[in-house]
Parts: C-alpha cells; sequence; structure tokens
C-alpha cells in the first residue's frame, strides 16, 4: 500500500453524491470522539490530512479519500454521543446505513473501539448488524499506549468476549505511537485482495 499520494477527494451528504464506483472502498466507523481521524493519519503517515477534532460530531459527511489510483479511505460520522441535533443524528444514521447496505466497492469496515473502555452496546450492534448483512469488518481497538501490557490485554480480552470477536480479527493500535499500523497494513491489503 503506497500512502504517497493520498489526497481529499469529497465529502458527501446525500447517497446521490457518492462518486462512481471505480476502486475499492475502506471505511472507518466509531464512536464520536474514539480517534478515527487520528488513526487515519496515523495510517497514512501524514499529520493532519484528516482533521482531528477534541469537539465531538466533527465529521458530519462521509468523507472520501483517494490513495493513487488503488482504493478509497472513507471517514465516516462517529456515533454515539455527539452534540449535535437529533434529526442530524437520524440524518447521518440514514446516510450510513444505506452507504453500508447499498455500496458494492465496500470491501470492509474499520470499526474503531477505545480499548479503555468495556464494551458499548453501539460498537456491538454496529459489529452484529455488518456480520448479519455480511459486511466484512475489522475491529481495531485504540488509544492502547494509553494503558500498560497487562491491562492492555485484559481489556482488549474483555472487549473481545463482549463483542465475540476472536483476538486473531482485531488489531490493536496506537496512534500516538505507531504501534499496529503494520498489522492494519496487513489487513487492510488482505481484504483489498493486494
Amino acid at each position: 500500500m503506497d500512502f504517497n499520494k493520498v489526497e481529499f477527494l469529497l465529502s458527501v451528504h446525500r447517497l446521490k453524491q457518492l462518486p462512481p464506483v471505480e476502486l475499492p472502498e475502506i471505511a472507518f466507523a466509531g464512536r464520536s470522539n474514539v480517534g478515527k481521524s487520528s488513526l487515519i493519519n496515523t495510517l497514512i503517515g501524514r499529520k493532519s490530512l484528516v482533521k482531528v477534532s477534541s469537539r465531538p460530531g466533527k465529521t458530519q459527511g462521509l468523507n472520501y479519500f483517494r490513495v493513487g489510483d488503488d482504493f478509497f479511505l472513507v471517514d465516516l460520522p462517529g456515533y454515539g454521543f455527539a452534540k449535535v441535533p437529533k434529526v442530524m443524528q437520524n440524518a447521518w444514521q440514514s446516510l450510513i446505513s444505506s452507504y453500508l447496505e447499498s455500496r458494492e466497492s465496500l470491501k470492509c469496515v474499520v470499526v474503531i473501539i477505545d480499548v479503555r473502555h468495556e464494551p458499548k452496546n453501539q460498537d456491538t450492534q454496529l459489529i452484529q448488524w455488518l456480520n448479519e448483512k455480511a459486511i466484512p469488518c475489522l475491529p481495531v481497538y485504540t488509544k492502547i499506549d494509553k494503558l500498560s501490557g497487562n491491562e492492555r490485554e485484559k481489556n482488549a480480552n474483555l472487549l473481545d468476549a463482549g463483542h465475540g470477536i476472536k483476538s486473531r480479527n482485531r488489531v490493536l493500535f496506537s496512534a500516538k505511537t505507531g504501534q499496529g499500523r503494520d498489522d492494519l497494513i496487513a489487513a487492510l491489503a488482505g481484504f483489498l485482495g493486494s
């Protein structure tokens, strides 16, 4: 995977704005403020291509980033406690679920989960829904640098059990140290068939 040519393409707010299906897509989903933007920036080796915000709900559309002539990264709006009107949250929900269900070029949804917290219902529901719809997903436990080795392992095991995940089917990741980046790249390459 060559991240030397990554550029922002567009922000989609309605399905009719989606770009033509020409390249495979990898989508990134997670609760608001889970570290989605930081993870994507670390993945592509850039500091600020994807805007990082301390304000939940900053991403309000499906943000498309083109990676050379190979694939798209799609940053989805965060779910959970975003401080935006309920009407807007419902519109996001409709847009996201329609996109996930209907986009034939979608190869995987990376579900980003903070390793420091117990399993959250919204994460479990998303993973179960993706499984029911036969949409491939890759759980990534972020912020592993915030815990000691023993705590990290214990919390990861609790998340595995809570979400029905096998440890070989998820990635441990730190945007701060870059740990897990190579594992994530290898996993994504598998979904892209490269």
